[in-house]
Protein backbone atom coordinates (compact mmCIF):
# COMPACT_ATOMS: atom_id res chain seq x y z
CA UNK A 1 0.00 0.00 0.00
CA UNK A 2 1.19 3.40 -0.91
CA UNK A 3 1.58 5.33 2.69
CA UNK A 4 2.69 8.64 1.00
CA UNK A 5 -0.98 8.20 -1.07
CA UNK A 6 -2.79 7.00 1.81
CA UNK A 7 -1.03 10.11 4.00
CA UNK A 8 -2.58 12.66 1.48
CA UNK A 9 -6.08 10.94 1.33
CA UNK A 10 -6.37 10.88 5.08
CA UNK A 11 -10.06 11.75 6.07
CA UNK A 12 -9.54 14.31 9.04
CA UNK A 13 -12.91 14.46 11.08
CA UNK A 14 -11.08 17.18 12.73
CA UNK A 15 -11.60 15.51 15.29
CA UNK A 16 -8.52 15.89 17.54
CA UNK A 17 -8.35 13.03 20.05
CA UNK A 18 -7.67 14.50 23.10
CA UNK A 19 -3.89 13.65 23.61
CA UNK A 20 -1.68 15.90 21.24
CA UNK A 21 -1.46 18.99 19.02
CA UNK A 22 -2.65 16.96 15.87
CA UNK A 23 -5.99 17.67 14.65
CA UNK A 24 -10.80 14.53 13.23
CA UNK A 25 -14.38 13.73 11.88
CA UNK A 26 -10.86 11.52 11.45
CA UNK A 27 -9.85 11.68 10.64
CA UNK A 28 -8.31 10.30 14.52
CA UNK A 29 -5.91 11.76 16.89
CA UNK A 30 -6.09 11.54 20.57
CA UNK A 31 -4.94 14.23 23.20
CA UNK A 32 -1.76 13.30 24.32
CA UNK A 33 1.06 14.27 26.36
CA UNK A 34 4.28 12.79 25.59
CA UNK A 35 5.69 11.01 28.95
CA UNK A 36 8.96 12.66 28.90
CA UNK A 37 8.19 16.13 29.90
CA UNK A 38 11.79 17.86 28.76
CA UNK A 39 11.58 16.53 25.70
CA UNK A 40 8.12 18.53 25.22
CA UNK A 41 9.96 21.64 26.32
CA UNK A 42 12.62 20.61 24.16
CA UNK A 43 10.08 20.50 20.71
CA UNK A 44 8.27 23.92 22.11
CA UNK A 45 11.94 25.93 22.09
CA UNK A 46 12.39 24.36 19.03
CA UNK A 47 9.49 25.54 17.42
CA UNK A 48 9.90 28.94 18.89
CA UNK A 49 13.37 30.09 18.29
CA UNK A 50 15.25 31.79 15.75
CA UNK A 51 14.07 35.06 14.00
CA UNK A 52 11.83 35.20 10.66
CA UNK A 53 14.11 35.13 8.00
CA UNK A 54 12.57 37.50 4.38
CA UNK A 55 10.34 39.55 6.18
CA UNK A 56 10.56 41.95 3.63
CA UNK A 57 11.78 40.09 0.40
CA UNK A 58 9.59 41.26 -2.52
CA UNK A 59 6.54 39.24 -3.26
CA UNK A 60 5.96 37.45 -6.26
CA UNK A 61 3.67 38.16 -9.08
CA UNK A 62 0.54 36.82 -8.91
CA UNK A 63 0.55 36.05 -5.60
CA UNK A 64 -1.80 38.93 -4.10
CA UNK A 65 -4.62 40.55 -6.04
CA UNK A 66 -3.57 44.54 -6.72
CA UNK A 67 -5.75 46.22 -4.12
CA UNK A 68 -4.15 44.85 -1.29
CA UNK A 69 -0.98 46.29 0.39
CA UNK A 70 0.94 43.47 1.83
CA UNK A 71 2.87 46.34 3.46
CA UNK A 72 -0.04 46.26 6.30
CA UNK A 73 1.48 43.24 7.47
CA UNK A 74 4.86 44.66 8.34
CA UNK A 75 3.30 47.99 9.46
CA UNK A 76 1.31 45.76 11.88
CA UNK A 77 4.84 43.61 12.93
CA UNK A 78 6.61 46.77 13.45
CA UNK A 79 3.80 48.61 15.37
CA UNK A 80 3.91 45.38 17.77
CA UNK A 81 7.66 45.03 18.26
CA UNK A 82 7.77 49.12 18.65
CA UNK A 83 4.54 49.43 20.95
CA UNK A 84 4.34 46.64 23.09
CA UNK A 85 4.30 47.03 26.48
CA UNK A 86 5.97 43.71 27.35
CA UNK A 87 8.45 43.26 24.41
CA UNK A 88 10.51 40.73 26.38
CA UNK A 89 7.81 38.61 25.60
CA UNK A 90 7.36 39.27 22.02
CA UNK A 91 7.76 36.13 20.15
CA UNK A 92 8.86 36.29 16.26
CA UNK A 93 8.54 32.75 15.79
CA UNK A 94 5.14 32.67 17.82
CA UNK A 95 3.72 36.01 15.56
CA UNK A 96 4.74 34.13 12.41
CA UNK A 97 3.05 30.93 12.72
CA UNK A 98 -0.18 32.78 14.44
CA UNK A 99 -0.55 34.86 11.20
CA UNK A 100 -0.52 31.82 9.16
CA UNK A 101 -2.45 30.02 11.27
CA UNK A 102 -5.02 33.01 11.15
CA UNK A 103 -4.86 33.46 7.48
CA UNK A 104 -6.03 29.52 7.33
CA UNK A 105 -8.98 30.12 9.80
CA UNK A 106 -10.60 33.29 7.66
CA UNK A 107 -11.38 30.12 5.22
CA UNK A 108 -14.08 29.39 7.42
CA UNK A 109 -13.35 25.50 7.15
CA UNK A 110 -12.48 23.72 10.49
CA UNK A 111 -11.43 20.88 8.42
CA UNK A 112 -8.06 23.11 6.12
CA UNK A 113 -5.72 23.92 8.99
CA UNK A 114 -2.27 25.44 9.28
CA UNK A 115 0.07 23.52 11.86
CA UNK A 116 3.45 24.49 12.90
CA UNK A 117 6.28 22.11 12.77
CA UNK A 118 5.53 20.63 16.65
CA UNK A 119 1.92 20.09 15.90
CA UNK A 120 2.93 18.57 12.81
CA UNK A 121 5.34 16.12 14.36
CA UNK A 122 2.76 15.27 16.86
CA UNK A 123 -0.09 14.75 13.87
CA UNK A 124 2.04 11.96 12.57
CA UNK A 125 2.84 10.81 15.59
CA UNK A 126 -0.56 10.17 17.12
CA UNK A 127 -1.27 8.08 14.31
CA UNK A 128 0.78 4.93 16.14
CA UNK A 129 -1.97 5.05 18.66
CA UNK A 130 -0.17 5.33 21.62
CA UNK A 131 -0.33 8.23 23.58
CA UNK A 132 -1.03 10.17 27.20
CA UNK A 133 -3.57 11.76 27.87
CA UNK A 134 -7.71 10.98 28.79
CA UNK A 135 -8.23 9.34 26.10
CA UNK A 136 -11.29 11.53 23.68
CA UNK A 137 -11.50 12.97 20.52
CA UNK A 138 -13.13 16.51 19.87
CA UNK A 139 -14.05 18.73 16.54
CA UNK A 140 -15.50 21.98 16.02
CA UNK A 141 -19.07 21.94 15.22
CA UNK A 142 -21.45 24.85 14.51
CA UNK A 143 -18.60 27.12 16.07
CA UNK A 144 -18.28 25.31 19.19
CA UNK A 145 -15.65 22.65 20.70
CA UNK A 146 -17.62 19.36 20.41
CA UNK A 147 -16.78 16.20 22.34
CA UNK A 148 -16.36 13.81 19.26
CA UNK A 149 -16.21 10.41 20.72
CA UNK A 150 -14.19 9.57 24.40
CA UNK A 151 -12.68 6.11 23.46
CA UNK A 152 -13.58 3.28 25.59
CA UNK A 153 -12.15 2.26 28.72
CA UNK A 154 -10.40 5.89 28.89
CA UNK A 155 -9.47 8.40 31.25
CA UNK A 156 -11.92 10.40 29.36
CA UNK A 157 -15.28 7.79 29.24
CA UNK A 158 -14.16 7.06 32.70
CA UNK A 159 -15.08 10.51 34.09
CA UNK A 160 -18.32 10.53 32.33
CA UNK A 161 -17.58 12.39 29.03
CA UNK A 162 -20.03 12.26 26.64
CA UNK A 163 -20.10 11.99 22.46
CA UNK A 164 -21.74 15.94 21.54
CA UNK A 165 -20.73 17.30 25.14
CA UNK A 166 -20.04 21.01 24.72
CA UNK A 167 -16.61 21.69 26.14
CA UNK A 168 -17.16 25.19 27.18
CA UNK A 169 -13.88 25.79 29.60
CA UNK A 170 -10.63 23.93 30.36
CA UNK A 171 -9.49 24.39 33.74
CA UNK A 172 -11.82 27.73 33.59
CA UNK A 173 -10.79 29.14 30.16
CA UNK A 174 -13.31 29.97 28.18
CA UNK A 175 -13.25 28.32 24.62
CA UNK A 176 -14.91 30.88 22.44
CA UNK A 177 -13.31 31.30 19.22
CA UNK A 178 -10.81 28.45 20.34
CA UNK A 179 -8.21 26.81 17.50
CA UNK A 180 -8.33 23.30 17.50
CA UNK A 181 -4.48 22.64 18.39
CA UNK A 182 -5.05 26.04 21.82
CA UNK A 183 -7.53 23.17 23.11
CA UNK A 184 -5.38 20.45 22.84
CA UNK A 185 -2.71 22.31 24.41
CA UNK A 186 -4.91 23.29 27.27
CA UNK A 187 -5.77 19.24 27.56
CA UNK A 188 -3.20 18.00 27.11
CA UNK A 189 -0.41 17.23 30.29
CA UNK A 190 1.45 14.23 31.78
CA UNK A 191 0.13 11.01 33.03
CA UNK A 192 -1.40 11.22 36.08
CA UNK A 193 -2.31 14.99 36.45
CA UNK A 194 -5.83 16.12 35.99
CA UNK A 195 -7.55 18.78 33.92
CA UNK A 196 -11.38 19.92 34.58
CA UNK A 197 -13.74 20.19 31.68
CA UNK A 198 -16.63 22.36 32.00
CA UNK A 199 -19.90 21.03 29.48
CA UNK A 200 -22.79 21.57 28.24
CA UNK A 201 -25.06 18.60 27.87
CA UNK A 202 -28.16 18.18 26.07
CA UNK A 203 -30.98 17.23 28.59
CA UNK A 204 -28.79 19.34 31.47
CA UNK A 205 -29.73 22.63 32.79
CA UNK A 206 -26.41 23.61 34.49
CA UNK A 207 -22.93 23.38 33.04
CA UNK A 208 -21.12 20.14 34.54
CA UNK A 209 -17.87 20.33 35.32
CA UNK A 210 -16.13 16.63 35.13
CA UNK A 211 -12.33 16.67 35.88
CA UNK A 212 -10.29 13.95 34.69
CA UNK A 213 -7.04 12.50 35.69
CA UNK A 214 -4.68 11.87 32.48
CA UNK A 215 -3.11 8.47 31.69
CA UNK A 216 -1.25 6.42 29.18
CA UNK A 217 -3.50 5.66 26.02
CA UNK A 218 -2.65 2.43 24.39
CA UNK A 219 -5.46 1.80 21.69
CA UNK A 220 -5.99 -0.91 19.35
CA UNK A 221 -8.07 0.26 16.37
CA UNK A 222 -10.56 -3.01 16.18
CA UNK A 223 -11.92 -5.62 19.35
CA UNK A 224 -13.79 -8.46 18.71
CA UNK A 225 -16.49 -10.52 20.43
CA UNK A 226 -17.72 -13.89 19.21
CA UNK A 227 -20.85 -14.15 21.67
CA UNK A 228 -22.38 -17.16 22.98
CA UNK A 229 -25.06 -16.30 21.01
CA UNK A 230 -23.40 -17.00 17.93
CA UNK A 231 -23.36 -13.50 16.80
CA UNK A 232 -19.97 -11.45 16.16
CA UNK A 233 -19.24 -8.71 17.11
CA UNK A 234 -16.54 -6.52 15.08
CA UNK A 235 -15.78 -3.04 16.53
CA UNK A 236 -13.80 -0.53 14.34
CA UNK A 237 -12.55 2.36 17.02
CA UNK A 238 -10.77 4.40 14.52
CA UNK A 239 -9.26 3.95 10.72
CA UNK A 240 -4.93 3.95 11.59
CA UNK A 241 -2.44 2.53 11.09
CA UNK A 242 -2.78 -1.17 12.53
CA UNK A 243 -6.68 -0.99 11.35
CA UNK A 244 -6.52 -3.26 8.15
CA UNK A 245 -4.34 -5.98 9.90
CA UNK A 246 -6.51 -6.38 12.86
CA UNK A 247 -9.60 -5.84 10.70
CA UNK A 248 -8.22 -8.75 8.19
CA UNK A 249 -7.58 -11.09 11.36
CA UNK A 250 -11.22 -10.72 12.45
CA UNK A 251 -12.74 -11.65 8.77
CA UNK A 252 -10.36 -14.81 9.34
CA UNK A 253 -12.21 -15.46 12.67
CA UNK A 254 -15.74 -14.78 11.20
CA UNK A 255 -14.82 -17.22 8.30
CA UNK A 256 -13.72 -19.81 10.27
CA UNK A 257 -16.43 -19.45 13.02
CA UNK A 258 -19.63 -19.23 10.82
CA UNK A 259 -21.41 -17.05 13.01
CA UNK A 260 -25.27 -16.07 12.60
CA UNK A 261 -24.61 -12.79 11.84
CA UNK A 262 -21.73 -9.53 12.09
CA UNK A 263 -22.74 -6.73 14.05
CA UNK A 264 -20.44 -4.06 12.29
CA UNK A 265 -19.93 -1.36 15.44
CA UNK A 266 -18.68 2.10 14.09
CA UNK A 267 -19.98 4.39 16.77
CA UNK A 268 -17.84 7.03 18.32
CA UNK A 269 -15.28 6.76 15.02
CA UNK A 270 -13.67 9.21 13.73
CA UNK A 271 -12.62 8.24 10.76
CA UNK A 272 -8.40 7.81 9.32
CA UNK A 273 -7.21 6.69 6.54
CA UNK A 274 -9.65 6.51 3.28
CA UNK A 275 -7.44 3.59 1.47
CA UNK A 276 -8.54 1.47 5.14
CA UNK A 277 -12.07 2.36 4.65
CA UNK A 278 -12.42 1.07 1.16
CA UNK A 279 -10.42 -2.15 2.60
CA UNK A 280 -13.25 -2.77 4.89
CA UNK A 281 -16.04 -1.92 3.04
CA UNK A 282 -14.99 -4.22 0.19
CA UNK A 283 -15.24 -7.48 2.55
CA UNK A 284 -19.05 -6.73 1.71
CA UNK A 285 -19.15 -5.01 -1.57
CA UNK A 286 -17.91 -6.85 -4.20
CA UNK A 287 -18.20 -5.06 -7.35
CA UNK A 288 -18.74 -0.51 -7.65
CA UNK A 289 -17.87 2.15 -6.21
CA UNK A 290 -17.70 2.80 -2.73
CA UNK A 291 -16.99 6.43 -2.59
CA UNK A 292 -16.90 8.87 -5.37
CA UNK A 293 -14.10 11.68 -4.63
CA UNK A 294 -16.00 15.36 -6.02
CA UNK A 295 -13.80 18.16 -6.30
CA UNK A 296 -16.71 19.79 -8.42
CA UNK A 297 -19.21 19.19 -11.09
CA UNK A 298 -17.16 18.64 -13.85
CA UNK A 299 -14.66 16.51 -11.80
CA UNK A 300 -15.08 13.53 -9.91
CA UNK A 301 -12.82 10.33 -8.99
CA UNK A 302 -14.38 6.94 -8.06
CA UNK A 303 -12.56 4.87 -5.86
CA UNK A 304 -13.73 1.06 -6.59
CA UNK A 305 -14.42 -1.87 -4.30
CA UNK A 306 -11.10 -4.01 -3.97
CA UNK A 307 -12.87 -7.24 -5.17
CA UNK A 308 -12.78 -9.97 -2.22
CA UNK A 309 -15.98 -9.38 -0.47
CA UNK A 310 -15.33 -12.63 1.93
CA UNK A 311 -18.40 -11.23 4.17
CA UNK A 312 -21.13 -10.50 1.92
CA UNK A 313 -23.02 -13.62 2.75
CA UNK A 314 -23.11 -13.08 6.32
CA UNK A 315 -25.92 -11.28 7.70
CA UNK A 316 -24.89 -7.64 8.83
CA UNK A 317 -26.17 -4.62 10.90
CA UNK A 318 -23.99 -1.92 11.22
CA UNK A 319 -23.81 0.43 14.26
CA UNK A 320 -23.44 4.27 14.00
CA UNK A 321 -24.36 7.59 16.15
CA UNK A 322 -23.51 10.81 16.41
CA UNK A 323 -19.91 10.38 16.86
CA UNK A 324 -19.24 8.33 13.37
CA UNK A 325 -17.45 10.13 11.04
CA UNK A 326 -15.52 10.19 8.14
CA UNK A 327 -14.07 7.02 6.86
CA UNK A 328 -17.18 5.41 9.19
CA UNK A 329 -19.48 7.37 7.32
CA UNK A 330 -17.86 6.38 3.75
CA UNK A 331 -18.23 2.13 5.00
CA UNK A 332 -21.18 2.83 6.53
CA UNK A 333 -22.68 4.49 2.99
CA UNK A 334 -21.43 2.10 1.14
CA UNK A 335 -23.01 -0.85 2.66
CA UNK A 336 -26.42 1.20 3.03
CA UNK A 337 -26.63 2.06 -0.48
CA UNK A 338 -25.41 -1.48 -1.53
CA UNK A 339 -28.20 -3.43 0.78
CA UNK A 340 -25.24 -5.23 2.12
CA UNK A 341 -25.98 -4.16 5.91
CA UNK A 342 -28.96 -2.50 7.62
CA UNK A 343 -28.30 0.82 9.81
CA UNK A 344 -29.16 0.95 13.07
CA UNK A 345 -28.32 4.01 15.66
CA UNK A 346 -28.34 7.90 15.38
CA UNK A 347 -27.99 9.99 12.67
CA UNK A 348 -23.38 10.27 12.26
CA UNK A 349 -21.47 13.50 12.34
CA UNK A 350 -21.44 14.43 8.86
CA UNK A 351 -17.89 14.96 7.98
CA UNK A 352 -17.29 14.10 4.25
CA UNK A 353 -14.36 16.52 3.79
CA UNK A 354 -11.19 15.82 1.94
CA UNK A 355 -8.18 17.19 3.30
CA UNK A 356 -4.56 17.00 1.45
CA UNK A 357 -1.65 16.98 3.89
CA UNK A 358 1.00 19.19 2.36
CA UNK A 359 4.63 19.22 4.50
CA UNK A 360 6.64 22.54 4.50
CA UNK A 361 9.98 23.40 4.48
CA UNK A 362 10.29 24.23 8.00
CA UNK A 363 8.96 21.27 9.18
CA UNK A 364 4.94 23.13 9.55
CA UNK A 365 2.30 21.68 7.05
CA UNK A 366 -0.83 22.35 6.10
CA UNK A 367 -4.29 20.66 5.52
CA UNK A 368 -6.46 22.05 3.07
CA UNK A 369 -10.19 20.73 2.33
CA UNK A 370 -10.01 19.86 -1.50
CA UNK A 371 -13.19 17.38 -2.57
CA UNK A 372 -15.87 15.93 -0.78
CA UNK A 373 -17.33 12.51 -0.66
CA UNK A 374 -20.78 11.21 -2.02
CA UNK A 375 -21.73 7.65 -1.48
CA UNK A 376 -22.13 5.49 -4.85
CA UNK A 377 -25.38 6.72 -4.69
CA UNK A 378 -24.55 10.61 -4.84
CA UNK A 379 -25.68 11.47 -1.17
CA UNK A 380 -23.22 14.00 0.35
CA UNK A 381 -21.68 12.81 3.42
CA UNK A 382 -20.35 16.17 4.55
CA UNK A 383 -23.96 17.96 3.92
CA UNK A 384 -26.37 14.82 5.00
CA UNK A 385 -24.32 12.27 7.18
CA UNK A 386 -25.22 9.04 7.02
CA UNK A 387 -29.43 8.53 8.70
CA UNK A 388 -29.87 4.89 10.11
CA UNK A 389 -32.42 2.53 8.76
CA UNK A 390 -33.71 2.33 12.34
CA UNK A 391 -33.11 5.04 14.42
CA UNK A 392 -32.54 3.76 17.69
CA UNK A 393 -30.88 6.70 20.73
CA UNK A 394 -28.88 5.28 23.92
CA UNK A 395 -29.80 7.97 26.44
CA UNK A 396 -28.44 8.95 29.61
CA UNK A 397 -30.32 6.44 31.40
CA UNK A 398 -29.15 3.86 29.56
CA UNK A 399 -25.61 5.17 30.23
CA UNK A 400 -25.74 4.78 33.62
CA UNK A 401 -27.37 1.61 33.39
CA UNK A 402 -24.91 -0.26 31.50
CA UNK A 403 -27.87 -0.88 28.90
CA UNK A 404 -27.07 -0.57 25.15
CA UNK A 405 -30.80 -0.75 23.30
CA UNK A 406 -28.47 -0.25 19.44
CA UNK A 407 -26.88 -3.56 20.31
CA UNK A 408 -30.05 -5.16 21.81
CA UNK A 409 -32.08 -4.39 19.10
CA UNK A 410 -29.09 -5.45 16.45
CA UNK A 411 -28.72 -8.99 18.45
CA UNK A 412 -32.90 -9.29 18.16
CA UNK A 413 -33.35 -8.57 14.11
CA UNK A 414 -29.98 -10.91 13.43
CA UNK A 415 -31.52 -13.62 15.91
CA UNK A 416 -35.03 -13.43 14.13
CA UNK A 417 -36.14 -12.06 17.03
CA UNK A 418 -38.64 -9.62 15.15
CA UNK A 419 -41.38 -8.19 17.47
CA UNK A 420 -44.01 -5.77 16.39
CA UNK A 421 -42.32 -2.44 16.02
CA UNK A 422 -44.69 0.91 16.67
CA UNK A 423 -47.15 1.92 19.10
CA UNK A 424 -44.98 1.63 22.63
CA UNK A 425 -41.44 1.43 21.33
CA UNK A 426 -40.18 4.62 21.99
CA UNK A 427 -36.51 3.80 20.87
CA UNK A 428 -37.67 3.79 16.87
CA UNK A 429 -39.16 6.19 14.62
CA UNK A 430 -42.62 4.47 12.82
CA UNK A 431 -41.02 5.16 9.65
CA UNK A 432 -38.07 2.89 10.54
CA UNK A 433 -40.30 0.32 12.05
CA UNK A 434 -42.67 -0.23 9.04
CA UNK A 435 -38.82 -0.64 6.96
CA UNK A 436 -37.90 -3.33 9.43
CA UNK A 437 -41.23 -5.07 9.25
CA UNK A 438 -41.07 -5.32 5.48
CA UNK A 439 -37.45 -5.74 4.94
CA UNK A 440 -35.50 -7.60 8.06
CA UNK A 441 -37.09 -11.02 6.79
CA UNK A 442 -35.37 -10.47 2.93
CA UNK A 443 -32.45 -8.76 4.93
CA UNK A 444 -31.09 -11.47 7.00
CA UNK A 445 -31.82 -14.24 5.26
Amino acid sequence: MNKKYIVKKVIIIFIIILVSSATSFTAGIFFASRSEIAKDIVKREAVYVGEVLGKYKEIGEGRLSQDIDFDLFWQTWDSLRKNYVDKDKLNEKQMFYGALRGMVSSLGDPYTVFMDPKISQDFSDDLAGTFEGIGAEIGIKNDVLTIIAPLPDMPAEKAGLKASDKVLFIDDKTTMGIFIDEAVNLIRGPKGTEVKLSIAREGEDSILDIFIKRGKIIVKSVRTEMREDDIYVLRIINFNDDTEQLFNQAVSEVIKNDPKGIILDLRNNPGGYLDTAIEVASEWVEDGVVVVEQYNEERKFEHLARGRARLKDFSTIVLVNEGSASASEIVSGALQDYDKAKIIGMHTFGKGSVQTLTNLNDGSSIKITVAKWLTPEGRSINDEGILPDLEIDLTRENYENNEDPQIKKAIELLLGKVEAIGEGDDTATSAAAELIEDEVEAVLE
